[in-house]
């Protein structure tokens, strides 16, 4: 689909080239390696670099309106009526919402979160820092129950490196938009920790931006609802594991498609897109259940046992070929090209 895009030789020349992963004890020799197409796939790039792509590709059809959000929607007996925190409202033919996990859209059109987005046990961090350990390609993971520390360099400047942390933790309470809160949490959950921990997260309260989210999933019965259809995360998303970003390309390109064969009759691409889709983003989700267990398992047996089986190439190689049979179930139509313009 990306070739069919165009996008596939850019994507290339902007590739990491993979992330191996490996996992250490608290002397820093090596209890697991796990090879770069293990998390990366084909052709690994950072998501910020693909949102760029995606962005520029688009730019010369498509409106952009940066530094907003929507607060409001009202379905009209043609359209819906968006009220914007900053802008003035306006009017459009159909709301897609491609707003991840904690989207606004599906908040105003669906229903509270609470109702939709389930915690699977465990919190993910992750941060910027200067590479003082001479780091090389890949990270290196520390795990102790329920635990871990990571910390890999920079593909593209190898001064600077990035932490990545899990922890296990019933849901917890906090202020979304405070870092210095997220801080404090990811200390409480690492303090007393060896290996390069305390190093680690003495970086963290130097680091101007953080990343702090529970690890959940989303799960909405319908994707769509009058005029309003969700895409990716925000319909069925899983934090990490989930394959979520390649889903939600492969999602936008279905809507896209079936909007244009049904010309005005959006009620009938939904029902198309969502048949279409459904089952194989589902599968694509369930990746998302065992991300917490599989970086941080709960016990030090889960632990060993991990690391023991991991190490044997047949068991390794077994779960590279399911993930690649999860992430191409689907058969995706070659969709007719149309100039036509299919509403705002």
């Amino acid at each position: 689909m990306l070739e069919r895009m165009g996008l596939i030789p850019g994507l290339r020349r902007i590739r990491t080239g993979g992330s191996p992963m490996r996992f250490v004890d608290e002397l820093g020799r090596t209890l697991l390696h796990l090879p770069a197409e293990f998390a990366g796939g084909e052709i690994e790039v950072l998501r910020g670099d693909l949102a760029r792509v995606l962005y520029e590709h688009s730019l010369p059809h498509t409106e952009y309106v940066f530094g907003d959000s929507i607060t409001g929607l009202t379905e009209t007996s043609s359209g819906v009526r968006v009220d914007f925190r900053r802008g003035a409202s306006r009017d459009f033919d159909l709301v897609i919402g491609a707003d991840g996990l904690h989207s606004h859209v599906r908040r105003l059109a669906f229903g509270p979160q609470k109702d939709f987005v389930s915690h699977l046990g465990y919190y993910a961090a992750a941060w910027q820092l200067p590479n003082d350990l001479g780091l090389g390609k890949g990270s290196i993971g520390y795990n102790v129950p329920g635990r871990l520390a990571s910390v890999g360099a920079d593909h593209r400047d190898p001064a600077r490196a990035g932490a990545f942390f899990v922890f296990a933790a019933p849901e917890l309470s906090y202020n979304r938009h405070d870092a210095e809160e997220q801080k404090q949490l990811i200390d409480d959950a690492f303090s007393g920790l060896g290996w390069e921990v305390p190093r680690l997260l003495a970086s963290l309260h130097q680091a101007p931006d953080l990343y702090f989210d529970s690890i959940s999933r989303a799960d909405v019965d319908t994707w769509s609802t009058g005029r309003v259809c969700l895409v990716g995360d925000a319909a069925c998303g899983a934090t990490i594991g989930g394959m979520g970003t390649g889903t939600a390309v492969v999602a936008a390109y279905v809507l896209a498609g079936e909007l244009a064969q049904a010309r005005n009759d959006h009620r009938a691409a939904f029902t198309r897109y969502e048949s279409r889709l459904r089952t194989y983003a589902r599968g694509c989700q369930s990746g998302g259940d065992r991300t917490g267990k599989f970086l941080a398992p709960g016990t030090a047996t889960g632990i060993r046992l991990r690391n023991v089986l991991l190490s044997r190439p047949f068991l390794l190689n077994g779960m590279l070929r399911l993930g690649e049979k999860v992430s191409s179930t689907v058969a995706l139509p070659d969709y007719p090209a149309d100039p036509g313009r299919v509403g705002r």
